[in-house]
């Protein structure tokens, strides 16, 4: 095994006395808006001195309020050119300036948009791997505590915006016209616009975009009817807004020839035309999903939530965005076994859009929570033992994360310590299963779902709109629990090794194993299985399994020593596992046949690579191949070949795993 792309942070000597002292020093700065309240919080060591230190901008010194939006979409030049213009708030008095973060932007000139007069601004020299903070000296009216203004930025994106995916005609299904959409998570929305690029704050935005005639835009926000063509008729003026204050990673836009259809009272489909139908009939089940949702988390805030299927290299499975979320075609499995991703998705409505970590060292905030509301809602569209088997699924997967990355990573902690690092490169599973794990422990010490369901309807109406961090959220936990537990119910619970020890939860809760007992059973045959035992396997051995149980089969089979070939050979004969069209169950039957080193399999995995970029199969399975002898330099010529073709995130990411960066 080749040695891990992943780098730990430097933590010693003078460093480390420096963090241990800061980890006594909080601070808390809280100012009232007209649409809600910013919390700015800081914990322990996290943020040596910032609210959050993967931002250059200083929102505990002066806040964005609301951006408008004036954009044209130049496939051409492949760059978004326009404007933003920023309400800022200052919450200190002799604030001279405001520092906003951005990536690649080209500056044309900053304005107070009040008076016309012109700013002067100063783009700063790169701070890696944060980006240019713009320095714009603030006209004198705004730099009293309490004041406000509006800061104008001309700009243009820069091709290579790590935001924006542009795709060529022949890389759309329809091969008629071009295509663009953006993924801002983590820290890319600064990228395709200047702000304050972090979840400790949120702003409402509205937005203009002018598109070609042809193509249709939408947006993470609600969309208004007046769409207006331009004066020659060759471009058509999209109109968006969003009431509800979202974090800056939250921006999203698309541009193609997109179809829709209506599924449901709240929701309709969004794709190109090929796909809209498949992808209607996949998720017709959307709004049983919501109401599920809003019987355990609340009413749903936004209105509309309408589903966009993107083009197959969308680097994730789904992407909550408000009133919009975008989601991978690798989730059309063509019996909706594959639909659970959009209950994730479903859930970010509450956790992590309107209840929103402060900063990016506490993910689990929204992904944990996520995730944990996600399998409730699994449970009231299914039972309890659907829930628990989902759980175990994500158990393995922390396992894999955290061997990995190593048992004594930084990023395998629930809340890790992120100065100086990419956010990108702490995504893992960790947050959303380390996270996930913990309620699931903390469910068991309250008595049940039940009590947790009030908890989270508590915990959601309490910081909704607001940005929190973890001290928040349990000092938020145990007020409740106060009195509806006995006094002693936490002593055994070790706040500080569940948060800031490396590797597995202290804790394996007690999954009920019912549904996974039969893909153990049929693990454990197969594994112990001779030569002459293997034409007693066949198709009714699966014949009653759900997809979820045949991957978590493969998944088993994957922690035992690798399969002889005559194994993989016959269990592809038995189960025509190599026809499947459900990624989830290819991907695990990839990943055996890599670990056999079934020489056959690397060109079938490297298709797989090439059709779709959903990171979550793509960068194993070039790890995988990176680490087999006889695929490492297919894999690297292949990803040389298809780099072009993929989302920034999805290069940048597979060429770190592959020693290219």
């Amino acid at each position: 095994m080749r040695n891990s792309p992943f780098v730990i942070p430097h933590r010693v000597g003078a460093v480390a006395v420096l963090i241990f002292i800061l980890g006594a020093i909080s601070s808390v700065l809280i100012n009232k808006s007209s649409f809600g309240i910013f919390v700015f919080f800081q914990t322990k060591p996290l943020n040596m001195g910032r609210v959050d230190s993967s931002s250059l901008s200083s929102p505990d010194k002066i806040i964005t309020t609301n951006i408008k939006l004036t954009w044209d979409v130049d496939f051409t030049e492949k760059s978004i050119k326009g404007s933003a213009i920023l309400d800022v708030k200052t919450l200190e008095d002799s604030v001279t300036h405001l520092v906003l973060d951005t990536r690649s932007l080209t500056i044309h000139s900053v304005t107070d948009f009040k008076t016309g007069q012109k700013l002067d601004f100063n783009l700063k020299e790169e701070v890696k791997p944060y980006g240019w903070p713009l320095e714009i000296k603030l006209p004198t009216s705004a730099q009293q505590k309490g004041s406000t203004a509006k800061i104008s930025v001309e700009y243009a994106t820069s091709p290579n915006a790590s935001a924006l995916a542009w795709m060529e005609p022949e890389q759309t299904s329809g091969r008629k016209h071009p295509y663009l959409y953006s993924q801002c998570q983590a820290i890319h929305a600064r990228s395709i616009v200047p702000c304050q690029d972090t979840p400790a704050i949120k702003i409402t935005y509205q937005a203009d975009v002018t598109v070609p005639h042809k193509l249709t835009a939408l947006m993470s926000a609600t969309r208004l009817e007046n769409q207006l063509s331009s004066r020659d008729g060759a471009k058509r003026i999209f109109k968006f807004h969003q009431t509800v204050p979202i974090p800056s990673y939250l921006f999203a836009i698309v541009v193609g020839a997109l179809e829709s259809r209506k599924i449901g009272p709240r929701t309709s489909i969004w794709s190109e035309a090929d796909i809209v139908d498949i992808a209607a009939a996949e998720f017709e089940d959307t709004e049983k999903m919501l109401v599920a949702a809003e019987s355990i988390a609340g009413p749903y805030n936004w209105d509309q939530y309408d589903l966009l299927v993107l083009p197959p290299s969308f680097p994730f499975g789904g992407m909550e965005n408000p009133c919009l979320t975008f989601v991978t075609p690798t989730l059309l499995a063509g019996d909706k076994s594959l639909a659970n991703v959009i209950a994730h998705e479903i859930a970010h409505s509450w956790t992590g859009n309107l209840v929103t970590n402060l900063n990016w060292n506490h993910f689990w905030l929204n992904e944990g929570h996520t995730v944990f509301l996600e399998r409730k809602i699994i449970a009231k569209l299914n039972d309890e033992q659907t829930r628990h088997f989902h759980a175990i699924g994500g158990w393995k997967d922390l396992i894999n994360s955290v061997k990995e990355y190593g048992e004594e990573h930084e990023f395998t902690k629930l809340i890790p310590f992120l100065e100086g690092s990419d956010p990108d490169d702490s995504f893992s599973s960790v947050p959303y299963e380390k996270g996930h794990t913990f309620l699931f422990y903390l469910e068991t010490l309250v008595g049940g779902p039940e009590a947790m369901d009030g908890f989270l309807k508590h915990y959601i109406a309490t910081f909704a709109l607001k940005s929190i961090d973890t001290d928040q959220w349990k000092e938020c936990f145990l007020d409740y629990f106060q009195k509806k537990v006995p006094s002693d119910a936490f002593d055994g619970v070790d706040w500080d090794t569940w948060f800031f020890k490396p590797g597995m939860p202290p804790v394996k809760p007690d999954y009920d194993t019912t549904l996974a007992d039969a893909c153990t059973e049929l693990c454990e045959l197969w594994d112990q299985a001779s030569e002459d035992d293997l034409g007693g396997f066949s198709k009714t051995d699966i014949e009653d399994f759900s997809a979820l149980q045949i991957k978590e089969f493969l998944g088993q089979l994957l922690q035992k020593d690798p399969l002889p070939i005559s194994h993989i050979l016959a269990m592809d004969n038995a189960y025509q596992l190599s026809a499947s069209h459900n990624s989830e169950i290819k991907f695990k039957w990839l990943e055996l046949q890599i670990k056999s080193e079934h020489e056959p399999v690397i060109q079938p995995a490297l298709d797989f690579v090439n059709i779709q970029g959903r990171m979550k199969f793509v960068r194993p399975i070039y790890r995988e191949l990176y680490a087999y002898d006889k695929a490492s330099d297919k894999a690297v010529a292949n990803f040389k070949e298809q780099e072009k073709y993929m989302h920034p995130i999805t290069r940048s990411m597979v060429a770190k795993d592959l020693n290219l960066e």
